[in-house]
């Protein structure tokens, strides 16, 4: 497989900023043999500096978890972009389902995000995913495809390769509920066949799409042996160091 894995912790809302500090400075010390994927975190934003700070020689990448998709302005509790990449972010988080469904955030609203991000040089990791509901209704991939194709409209081909995709069925996040393999693969192959119908083929073979939703070290290694899920978007296992050690070793067991 020529796509480079790509693991990442969303912190959402949670840790100190001591506390977010020592969970970095746990991992730089963690990971200096893993060699064979790219990792970010992505902490609070008051802990951003901090983090950035602590893993900058560890080869671990920081990622925001939301940005307004204005530059600067009047948007009281905001934070642009731009500040983020100042901050040291590599990449951004955009249309996490807790944003689509707490916060109500749109389609529309999600693709300007990501337009935000290419503009201030961060790399876009957008989420999609569908429901229960949508699920049971037969509804998952049209759910699916809209959010890919939506969140995607009016970039270059370069900047959709660029961007990561992470599939999170939203029934799987913070249940402990987990999409099986198959079914997993399932979803992650119909979305590459997305982008092969509305873009240059190159996008389809670069663009790497994570699996979210309570991915742990027990079931890492057989999720990330599918052919088309290139990494993961781990939640509640990502703020344990021995819990999101023990995702990157599993997926070790990928063959390259």
């Amino acid at each position: 497989m020529s796509r480079r894995l790509f693991i990442a912790g969303n912190w959402k809302m949670n840790l100190s900023v001591v506390e977010a500090n020592t969970l970095a400075a746990q991992l730089s010390a963690s990971v200096t043999d893993i060699r064979h994927a790219d990792i970010a975190i992505a902490p609070t934003s008051l802990a951003l500096a901090g983090v950035v700070e602590t893993v900058k020689e560890s080869g671990i990448h920081v990622a925001s978890q939301n940005h307004h998709l204005q530059p600067s302005g009047a948007f009281t509790g905001e934070i642009s972009a731009e500040l983020l990449k100042e901050a040291g972010c590599t990449y951004a988080l955009v249309g996490h389902s807790e944003r689509r469904q707490i916060f109500r955030e749109t389609d529309t609203l999600i693709n300007q995000k990501v337009h935000a991000a290419f503009r201030a040089g961060l790399l876009p990791i957008l989420c999609v995913g569908e429901t229960l509901e949508q699920r049971d209704m037969g509804q998952a991939e049209t759910v699916v495809k809209d959010q890919v194709l939506n969140g995607l409209k009016d970039l270059t081909p370069a900047q959709i390769s660029a961007t990561t995709l992470a599939y999170e069925p939203v029934w799987a996040i913070g249940t402990g509920k987990t999409a099986s393999p198959e079914e997993a693969q399932q979803m992650h192959a119909f979305i590459r066949s997305v982008l092969a119908d509305n873009f240059p083929s190159f996008v389809a073979n670069d663009m790497r799409i994570q699996y979210g939703g309570s991915v742990k070290p027990h079931n890492a290694a057989e999720l990330l042996a599918q052919p088309d899920i290139d990494g993961a978007l781990v939640g509640g296992a990502s703020l344990s160091v021995e819990s999101f050690v023990g995702i990157l070793t599993a997926s070790l067991e990928r063959e390259p």
